[in-house]
């Protein structure tokens, strides 16, 4: 029997290591600007997963993956002017797509790891905005999922290479 090889990947990744952009352009270019203000980042890949168990399988339970949905929810400080007192644009434009029907209710985005990793994908997403409310000393954030329409498609990350 072999001794194993200790691995050279000793570091652990924080988890602050994504970066949300949000496409404000009304063209087929896009026009990418930073969402602000994230404290929490979680994407997900969901599958639907049916029951496939045959008599050949001897009583083994089987199953197949037919479909994938991906999610991205967030916690973001609200985020506004100091002396305009706007919210955030990009923040803005997620809210207004929360409260929208049709083709308005869609955002494209785009995530990738701000350490220049391939970690990074872009897709179209339906937004649900949820203020979290709070007492007297809390900070003003808000609940965000982002829930795919279609595929999340691999892209290369803007930082590739950049290491910032």
């Amino acid at each position: 029997m072999s001794t194993p090889v200790q691995p050279a990947e000793t570091e652990t990744a924080l988890a602050r290591r994504y970066r949300l952009e949000l496409d404000t352009s009304s063209t087929s270019t896009a026009s990418w600007v930073i969402v602000p203000g994230i404290q929490e980042f979680d994407p997900a890949v969901d599958p639907t997963q049916q029951d496939s168990t045959t008599y050949e399988d001897g009583g083994w339970a089987d199953s197949t993956v037919t479909q994938l949905a991906w999610t991205v929810e967030l916690t973001l400080l609200h985020r506004y002017h100091p002396t305009t007192k706007a919210f955030n644009a990009a923040q803005e434009k997620l809210r207004l797509a929360a409260e929208s029907f049709g083709s308005g209710a869609t955002v494209h985005v785009r995530w990738y790891d701000r350490e220049g990793r391939a970690d990074a994908y872009e897709g179209r997403a339906l937004v649900t905005w949820d203020p979290d409310g709070g007492a007297t000393d809390d900070l003003d954030s808000v609940g965000v999922t982002l829930t795919g329409k279609g595929a999340k498609t691999a892209i290369t990350n803007p930082l590739a290479g950049s290491g910032s």
